[in-house]
Formats: C-alpha cells, sequence, structure tokens
C-alpha cells in the first residue's frame, strides 16, 4: 500500500500483545500504549526537517540543529491524546492542535464538533493522531480540515489500521504518509477493526 510505513521493531509486536489483550487493565493498557507511541513518534522523527545552528559547548563552538519547520501534534478527540505525551516527549518544541470528530454509530461516518489549532499551518509539519484507522473517515475529515485551514506537509499516526482506512487515506489524501505499528486483517459490519483491540478510547479512560 502506498505511503505506508509499518513499524518492524519486536518491542512494539509485544505491546501490541497486551493491547489486544482483553483482559488488559486500563492502566496496563496505557502503559503500553505510551511504549507503542514513542517508538512510533522516533520513527516519524526521520521526517523531520531540521538547519544547521551554531551551539558552544563548554570548549568551543560547533556546528548542531534545529527544527526548520514547526511542527504541530493534532490528537483526534478524545482517543488520539492517548498518543500525544510521547510524540513531545520526542519533540518538545512541538506546537498541539485539537480536532473533536465522532463517529455516528449508525451511519459510521465522522462528525466534527472541536477544532483548535496553532498558526502558520501552512509553514508546518502538522502530524495526525488517531489510534485507531478503521473506516478512515475521522482521520480523512480531520486532515481535510486541517488543509483548508492551510496546511502543508501532513502525516498520519495510528496503532493499529485496516485496509479500508488505508485505502481510503490514499485515495483522498495521496500525499500523506501513514505510521502504523500494526495492519490488521479487515473491519467488521460495525467498522471495527478485525482482529483489533476494541475501542480504543473506551480501554485507555476506562468507559467500556
Amino acid at each position: 500500500m502506498k505511503n505506508l510505513i509499518v513499524s518492524s521493531n519486536p518491542l512494539v509486536k509485544k505491546d501490541l500483545t497486551i493491547l489486544r489483550n482483553k483482559e488488559t487493565d486500563p492502566e496496563h493498557f496505557r502503559n503500553a500504549l505510551n511504549r507503542i507511541a514513542f517508538i512510533l513518534a522516533s520513527e516519524f522523527g526521520i521526517n523531520i526537517k531540521l538547519k544547521e545552528s551554531e551551539v558552544e559547548t563548554p570548549l568551543e563552538k560547533t556546528n548542531g540543529y534545529i527544527l526548520e519547520k514547526p511542527v504541530v501534534i493534532v490528537p483526534i478527540l478524545r482517543a488520539g491524546l492517548s498518543l500525544l505525551n510521547s510524540f513531545l516527549e520526542i519533540i518538545p518544541e512541538a506546537k498541539v492542535g485539537h480536532i473533536g470528530i465522532q463517529r455516528d454509530e449508525n451511519t459510521l461516518q465522522p462528525v466534527d464538533y472541536y477544532f483548535k489549532a496553532p498558526e502558520k499551518l501552512n509553514i508546518s509539519q502538522t502530524v495526525v493522531l488517531d489510534p485507531m484507522l478503521a473506516t478512515g473517515g475521522s482521520a480523512s475529515a480531520a486532515l481535510k480540515i486541517l488543509k483548508e485551514r492551510g496546511a502543508g506537509e501532513c502525516f498520519l499516526v495510528s496503532v493499529i489500521s485496516a485496509p479500508e482506512g488505508i485505502k481510503k487515506i490514499n485515495t483522498e489524501h495521496p500525499d500523506v504518509k501513514i505510521f502504523t505499528a500494526c495492519l490488521d486483517r479487515q473491519l467488521n459490519s460495525k467498522g471495527y477493526i478485525l482482529p483489533g483491540l476494541g475501542d480504543a478510547g473506551d480501554r485507555v479512560f476506562g468507559t467500556f
């Protein structure tokens, strides 16, 4: 599939097993999710653009590097918040936006209800966080909203993805790279990923 980067890190595979287990409680679920997000943030970091900047060590001046472009991290509420802290650990200079999108459980279509993002999206590298890329509706809608407000270079990060969601993003946003921990088999009739892990937001926040 185009523009898809699936993590091959063995530690991701180990923690995915914890996420999938229906007996995993919210505390251990969050911990495993944070570890996976940390690795995905590191893998996304390969795409960050840098420029040289002089730095003075205790002994002499030398060349160092700083961000060439601002990085804006945009979690899709609410589940996307579960990935945010790990990304800020890796990229502490990043600014944060928020998009509220929920899926209509009858039509499976995304409905947006909130948007707030930093200025200068046009010169930033913008990363959308959504732990479950199922139908792709919410992620695609978020990317569309961001692009309408000027976002140029966009990326999408998910923990578990379905082929249907990848196909939708490839079709509607062919310029967007997708980073994911795992590509699962398919969606069921209700739009949930199989084998998946259930509803990530409910399992993170203990609202199931």
